[in-house]
């Protein structure tokens, strides 16, 4: 059976978020699991499709779904051999033969790969508002007061390549920053950070502050707790299953260990819809348990010849459930006036959905966190070194893999200052709040660069809190959505602009369900961007001065200043994400 998933614009009042993910999950289920008669056949996804095609006898990685005993029923009835088991399903071995009769078996609704995926201070603390968020203000007699935050409390799921020693993560009894270590890359059960990569997120994210340099003095919220998940090897890649499992194992953990937010500083090219990637639909999962995902961007901003890309975010940042983050420069200074997209960030739309992504923007070039001891990226690039030697070293890394933890901080300091927020809420918070990029736009920097001081406002005091600075033209956006491919289309057509009037805040924030998908919903009554036009809007200037056609859309053929031809897309296979060539630049702009 074919069918199309069509996502409802409209939602139930009484709906939570939670119960929007959750049934859009069992729609998904429903729709695929519909077995068809004569000429049934699964869906796969683009790499499969390749294999098939060319009848491939190499066997090759498939993620399968379904019960256990439906799955050992099926791998017996086509010779495949059964790699590993999921929550959902199963990971099994074939080749291009192997997949055109599984493709055709009723029991089957849809077909992954498995492919490989990769890893996509103190100037940060300043330009994102968390050295002010976490002073907090009095208030005028007490009246209005925010009170300052650190992240006590708050425990984040780091999924990376692990989390080495460092003195700025201690682990006494007296404070002990990681909390619990698991490892699910295959074949290798050590938790340490061979790599080092999860150990510079961790640092960014919850790292404490120590005397050795000035360029780190804490991460975003020094008083979160971590809990190590390693997904990613000593090379810093891992199969999609393995990520798989360890987002499954946060789900399953998340009420022991008291999680509230989860790391994805990685990915790999977007091979199918996101209805149907097997990566997406574990995020789907998290935040229907009521976990916060914040995923990177992905680092395919443009071509190893240096060519701008559209349309590069990668799984699972194209999922609509993630809270999906691109990377800024802000060229050393705390002034957000000079803030821009790096080149490498990937921009939207999300390949085959063609929604709007990414959601915000936050600080990602040269960025100073914790340097693991003699991990790879450490000894194999020595010119990133910083500051400090041993387990208490400091290094600079690039890219959206920094950037995304800077935003998982940024939740963790919300979630302590209101602890009832739920997933919709921190994402409201953190998109209107933020400060919108105009060389970006909506696809290059989503609602705008992130700006915590004014997330903690709307987080303690509802939507309401951004009205005085919106009507002076200053700071917040103001600008929300969630998106799955109509978004676009209906601001060119004059149809996806919502007016959030002073009644229709109070309710939204109240009830975020009450908001629909594909709207660009700005809080008014006046908002300067329902001001913008279309195009500069949705892509940016950057990009919208690249076109002389009023409206550009997926395949537009254009050529940036340079002459450069537009690439749409990554090929998949043979386009680097989250390569070291963007880690390790030692000037990426």
């Amino acid at each position: 059976m074919h069918a199309n998933i069509v996502w409802k614009s409209e939602r139930p009042r009484g709906f939570t978020w939670t119960r929007v993910v959750a049934l859009t999950i069992a729609l998904i289920a429903t729709v695929l699991g519909s077995k068809g008669s004569a000429g049934h056949r699964a869906h796969l996804s683009d790499d499969l499709l390749r294999l098939e095609a060319v009848r491939s006898v190499q066997k090759t990685r498939v993620i399968v779904h379904g019960s256990r005993t439906d799955i050992e029923t099926l791998a017996r009835r086509h010779g495949v051999g059964i790699v590993r088991w999921l929550r959902d399903g199963a990971v099994v071995a074939a080749n291009g033969n192997d997949l055109n009769r599984l493709a055709a078996d009723e029991v089957v609704d849809h077909l992954s790969g498995d492919p490989i995926v990769r890893t996509s201070m103190s100037i940060s603390n300043k330009a994102t508002g968390a050295a002010q968020t976490r002073e907090g203000t009095g208030g005028l007699l007490g009246i209005g007061a925010v009170p300052g935050v650190t992240g006590q409390g708050i425990v984040v799921a780091v999924v990376d390549s692990g989390i080495a020693s460092h003195t700025a993560l201690p682990n006494s009894a007296l404070a002990k920053k990681v909390i619990a270590n698991v490892s699910f890359v295959t074949g290798d059960p050590s938790t340490g950070d061979a790599y080092g990569h999860g150990t510079h997120v961790a640092g960014i994210i919850a790292g404490q502050s120590t005397s050795v340099t000035s360029l780190y003095d804490s991460g975003i919220a020094p008083g979160a707790q971590l809990v190590n998940v390693r997904v990613l090897g000593a090379d810093g890649t891992g199969y999609t299953s393995d990520v798989i499992a360890g987002i499954d194992w946060v789900i399953e953990n998340q009420a022991l260990y008291k999680i509230r937010v989860m790391n994805l500083s990685l990915g790999h090219p977007v091979g199918e819809s996101c209805v149907t990637d097997p990566l997406c639909e574990a995020v789907a999962r998290a935040v229907g348990a009521g976990i916060v995902v914040v995923a990177s961007a992905g680092n395919d901003g443009e071509t190893p010849e240096g060519a701008p890309i559209l349309g590069g975010i990668t799984s699972p940042g194209n999922s609509p459930f993630a809270i999906t983050v691109g990377a800024l420069n802000t060229w050393g200074t705390a002034d957000r006036a000079d803030d821009s997209v790096t080149d490498y960030s990937s921009r939207g739309p999300t390949k085959y959905d063609l929604a709007v992504k990414p959601d915000l923007a936050a600080p990602g070039n040269r960025i100073v966190s914790l340097e693991a001891n003699h991990g790879y990226l450490a000894d194999q690039y020595p010119t990133l070194h910083r500051a400090g030697s041993g387990t208490n070293a400091y290094m600079q890394l690039s890219g959206t893999s920094m950037a995304a933890p800077i935003v998982t901080g940024a939740v963790a300091l919300l979630l302590q200052g209101t602890p009832g927020l739920g997933t919709a809420q921190v994402k409201i918070a953190l998109q209107s709040g933020a400060t919108f990029v105009r060389d970006g736009g909506l696809l290059g920097a989503g609602a705008g660069s992130l700006n915590i001081w004014n997330s903690r406002k709307v987080a303690a005091n509802g939507l309401t809190a951004l009205t005085t600075s919106l009507l002076g033209g200053l700071g917040a956006s103001g600008a929300s959505y969630w998106d799955a491919g109509s978004m676009s289309a209906r601001i060119y057509s004059g149809a996806g602009i919502r007016l959030l009037s002073l009644l229709d805040l109070s309710r939204v924030w109240s009830n975020p369900a009450l908001l629909r998908f594909g709207d660009l919903n700005l809080v008014g009554p006046v908002n300067l961007l329902a001001l913008v036009p279309a195009k500069p809007l949705v892509w940016g200037n950057v990009v919208a001065s690249w076109s002389d056609d009023d409206q550009i859309v997926w395949g537009t053929s254009m050529s940036d200043d340079n002459g450069d031809q537009i690439v749409w897309g990554t090929s998949g296979d043979d386009q680097i994400v989250w390569g070291t060539g963007t880690l390790t630049d030692p000037d990426p702009r």
